[in-house]
């Protein structure tokens, strides 16, 4: 399989509100579950009452279906950032560009509406149902397509600090990601740039930003790295330490 953002999936890890946030999501109910944690599990009944009517009043043009979805107990951002960038760069595309932008977005509102009504309150389903939406939607109108041939202004639009935390970004780049040689390669050289922008030499010591050998000048072939649980990734490991005396366990 394609390489993943690994990048972002390890600042996640290394981040422990975030983490233990995520963690959260995933537990069930229980009695003994402490009440203060219950908002960062579920969308609060205000949250859902008012996500309900936004999607309601807002129509399938323009970017309000998805603003919708932000300052909630869930903290799904990340929606209303994307629509706004591809409608703000929509100039910039050609004309299936252009195509892909009215026909995925609106695909995405249109989804949103119907499909929030039919999902659980728990906030990792609820993410699970956006970044589901995202695929169906993207690859329905040919996302790789439109990046092959509008690479320079997709690439232009991925920003570093929007990829934290996991969101809607990762999700969108991490689709791009499997759309050719070109396009990966394209992808992992800015989100590079911008990591050394970022962290400067702490982001080159890790060496998880791009592999050494694509910054050469030649594009070669990327090997590809097998597919990792999305709850925690880890940098390269590091030599292997000697090991006691082997005993079958």
């Amino acid at each position: 399989m394609y390489v993943k953002l690994a990048v972002v999936l390890l600042v996640l890890s290394l981040q422990r509100r975030v983490h233990a946030t995520d963690s959260a999501d995933l537990q069930d109910t229980s009695s003994q579950e402490r009440p203060l944690n219950i908002q960062k599990r579920r969308l609060s009944l205000q949250d859902t009452v008012e996500i309900q009517q936004c999607l309601l009043s807002a129509g399938d043009v323009g970017c309000g279906t998805f603003q919708c979805f932000t300052n909630n107990s869930c903290e799904i951002r990340g929606l209303h950032d994307i629509c706004i960038s591809f409608l703000h760069n929509a100039g910039k595309f050609d004309s299936q560009g252009k195509l892909f932008i009215k026909d995925a977005l609106k695909c995405m509102a249109h989804g949103l509406r119907h499909k929030f009504s039919c999902v659980s309150r728990k906030c990792v389903s609820v993410k699970e149902m956006v970044f589901q939406l995202q695929r169906e939607c993207y690859n329905k109108h040919n996302l790789c397509s439109v990046v092959r041939e509008n690479i320079h202004v997709m690439t232009e639009m991925i920003h570093f600090q929007d990829l934290f935390p996991k969101g809607p970004h990762v999700e969108l780049v991490n689709i791009m990601l499997g759309c050719g040689e070109e396009v990966r390669v394209a992808i992992t050289r800015r989100i590079h740039a911008q990591c050394e922008q970022n962290w400067g030499a702490l982001c080159a010591s890790l060496s998880f930003c791009l592999p050494a050998h694509t910054r050469i000048q030649t594009v070669p072939t990327l090997t590809p790295v097998p597919a990792l649980s999305s709850a925690n990734f880890l940098p390269p490991a590091g030599p292997p330490l000697p090991q006691p005396n082997r005993q079958q366990v």
